[in-house]
């Protein structure tokens, strides 16, 4: 344990000054933090929407090939 410790003495007139200041930063940050979790759900979403385009694509390729090898020939007689 640190036996040391400091007190710092707030006056009143100081007391007013730090809380406003003390709030602006709070507000920036909650900004920030929003601003950045819209971010990330942005890039999520992007990286959703990339994964079932690619997904569509690739089914519906299996499917062209699928079925364009397996299409019944007509008889030849």
């Amino acid at each position: 344990m640190v036996k040391n410790k400091t007190i710092k003495v707030i006056k009143r007139s100081e007391r007013g000054a730090q809380e406003t200041v003390a709030v602006e930063p709070i507000v920036d940050e909650k900004k920030s933090t929003q601003i950045a979790a819209r971010e990330v759900v942005a890039t999520v979403t992007n990286w959703v929407n990339e994964f079932q385009q690619k997904r569509r694509t690739e089914t519906a390729q299996a499917f062209k090939t699928l079925f364009s090898d397996t299409t019944p020939q007509p008889s030849k007689a």
